[in-house]
Formats: structure tokens, sequence, C-alpha cells
């Protein structure tokens, strides 16, 4: 354990700095450039934390220290709230200057905090090892702003710690109060502000110039921000790049999709730009090759393509393609509709609706379907 092995090397750090043996080829360099508190410092941080020369040598201008006392009672202070070894040096290693720090009035009433709303100590030790930076911040002037301010999207305490928990920085950002002012100014509604910082809170942490360069080139795309798909759009346009964006766009021409045919299926679902060109062909390659309809149907209902291919899509279909054959489905029906309904709702509005025997084969159909293409969905998990 990294405490009992500092406490039982104490004496051995401590000793006259002139006659350490460092097992570093440049560690007489630091003996001969630093003080000898930082030379101590610099000695801690390689002994007990794995630190580079290099790094510990610029640790030691942030923090420096001539005995290990009070650095080991920081390693105490984490140790004793659930922190393993691994954790400690992974915060210290990005935050050398805890182990000078004063633990009971800088970083326990945070932790204190977070426990109020409902965190664990397991949670807490998460978003610190996730991004120590937010014990470094005020509590008082930062980190209850910031909770608050994603609260009043998120309005519940337990979503809001999942969301801080997926995403430290939400809580030492320096760009969240600001982004999210951007957005309400630009009329973005709560419910997409809600979605980003529920699904990837990380989009908000681009500079607002980034931030006010995509919600402009969304705008002038069409989609309105008071629209509650804007924040899905957000997260296609701020997730991928702009070569991938392209490269889904060229994918769907292939299919014979306009440039305006895209932007409409685009404003109806933004976050079909978050399929990948696989997804993209697999599901239109089945869904003209195989069923021989016209890939124009899927502009209206362009969500189809964030549905599994094996576990929904393909079983659906083929119960669908069999009551067309059949005539017991109206060919002037959406195609769509069935794909969009839940499990129960699906079975049965196309299913369980008709006579026994019809209902038997429909049932033997739409399973037997759902065990093969999960068999195959196994070999090609994208699906």
């Amino acid at each position: 354990m990294l405490k009992s092995f500092i406490c039982n090397n104490a004496f051995a750090i401590s000793t006259t700095l002139s006659h350490f043996s460092f097992p570093y080829p440049f560690s007489h360099k630091f003996l001969t450039t630093t003080t000898t508190s930082h030379s101590f410092t610099v000695s801690y941080l390689i002994n007990n934390f794995n630190f580079s020369s290099e790094l510990a040598l610029k640790a030691s201008k942030q923090v420096h220290f001539n005995t290990p006392n009070k650095a080991d009672s920081v390693i105490n202070f984490f140790t004793t709230h659930g922190f393993t070894d691994t954790d400690i040096q992974k915060i210290v290693k990005r935050e050398p200057w805890l182990l000078s720090c004063d633990t009971h009035k800088r970083v326990l009433p945070k932790f204190q905090f977070l426990l109020s709303k409902g965190a664990s100590p397991s949670d807490i030790v998460g978003i610190a090892v996730g991004n120590p930076r937010f014990m470094k911040t005020s509590l008082k002037n930062r980190v209850i702003p910031l909770y608050n301010l994603v609260n009043q999207f998120i309005c519940s305490d337990q979503k809001t710690l999942a969301s801080i928990i997926s995403c430290p920085s939400l809580l030492c950002s320096d760009f969240v109060d600001s982004n999210i002012k951007l957005l309400v100014e630009n009329g973005v509604c709560n419910s997409s502000i809600f979605r980003i910082l529920r699904s990837r809170p990380s989009i908000i942490f681009c500079s607002p110039r980034e931030l006010a360069e995509s919600v402009e080139e969304l705008k002038k795309l069409g989609l309105n921000p008071s629209m509650s798909f804007f924040g899905d759009a957000l997260l296609a346009k701020r997730g991928i790049s702009e070569s991938k964006w392209n490269e889904k766009i060229d994918t769907f021409k292939k299919w014979g999709w306009s440039e305006e045919t895209i932007l409409e299926a685009i404003r109806r679902q933004p976050k079909c730009m978050l399929s990948s060109n696989d997804k993209i062909n697999r599901v239109m390659e089945f869904w003209v090759n195989e069923l021989g309809w016209d890939s124009s149907y899927l502009v209206k209902g362009p969500g189809i393509f964030g549905y599994g291919l094996e576990k929904r899509v393909i079983p659906r279909a083929m119960i669908v393609r069999y009551l067309l054959n059949k005539g017991l489905r109206s060919e002037s029906a959406s195609l769509l509709t069935p794909f969009y309904l839940s499990e129960k709702l699906f079975l049965e509005r196309y299913v369980l609706c008709f006579e026994e025997e019809e209902k038997s084969y429909l049932l033997k159909l739409y399973y037997e379907m759902m065990k093969v293409e999960n068999e195959k969905g196994q070999k090609n998990p994208e699906s």
C-alpha cells in the first residue's frame, strides 16, 4: 500500500540529499540546479508517485516541502475517503499542489456538498479522479453555482449527479455557464439543453465561439433552436468532425438522396447523422435491395437509422412485407409507423389482431426472424 510504503520509508526519504541515490540517469542535474526543498519534493514525487524526473521538477515549481509530513497527511486523507493507491497517484500527477493543501478546508467541504446531494463515497472518488481540478475551484463561487445551473435544466439531483459522474468537468469548466447562457439567448429550449447535459455534456466545454458557430450553421440548415430536436442536432454537429459529416452526406447521396432531401431528413431527425456510414449502408441495402422499397420513404422517418437492424428493423419489416403481400395491410398505410411503435403496440397492431391461424404464423415468423438476425448481429455487433 502507498500509505504504508511512505510511512516505512519516511526516514529514507528525509535522509540528507547529498547522500541520496537516484535511480535516474539525470538526477544529478536536479541536485545541482534546485534548492534543497525543491530537491526533496522531486525525490518524494519520484519515489512515491512514479513521476519522471522532468515531471517531478515541473511539479516542484507548484508545490515544495522539506519533510514528508504534510504530503503524508494528504495521502492519509484520501485513503480514509476510499481512494486507492492508484487513484491517489492519478490525482497527484494531475494536481500536485494537493500535497501541500489543507484538505479539510479545501477538499472536504466539496465532498460534503456532493454527499448532501445524494452522491455516494464511490461517486465522489470517481468525480475526483475524473477531474481533480474540481477540488481546486471555489466551492462557493464555482462548484455550487455550476451544480445549481446544471440542476436547473435537469431538475433532479439524481440525474444531475449522474451527468457529473459521467463528465466531472461540469463542476469546474470555464465555459459551462457562458455556453448555457449562449444557448438560452439563441432560443434553444430547455428540453434540448437537458438532452445535451444528460447525453453528452462535453459538448458545452468547447469555446463559446465554436459553439456559436455550430448554432449558426444549424440555423442556416433550417433548424429552429426552439424545436426539441435542436439538441439532437447539436449532439450530431459537435459530436463528429466536419469530414465525417461530409462523408455521411455522400453516403446518403449514393442511395439517391439529393442535398435538399438530406437536409429534410436532418431537420426531421438530426441524430441520423450519428449513425455510422456502415449502418446507413446496411439499412439502405436491406430497405432497397432486399425489400424493394423506395429509399425516399426513409426521408420522412430517418430515426430508423438509429434502431437496431437485427433486433428491430428486419423482423418488423418481414411482418409488414408479409401483410402487404397477403393484402392484410393497405398499401397506402405508412411503411414507417410499425418501426416506431413499442414492442407491445407493434405486436398488438400487426400480429395479435389477426385470427388464430394467421396470428400463430406471424408470431412464428417474427420470433424466427428475431432469432436468426440476432445470431447474425452477434457476428456484426453494430446494428
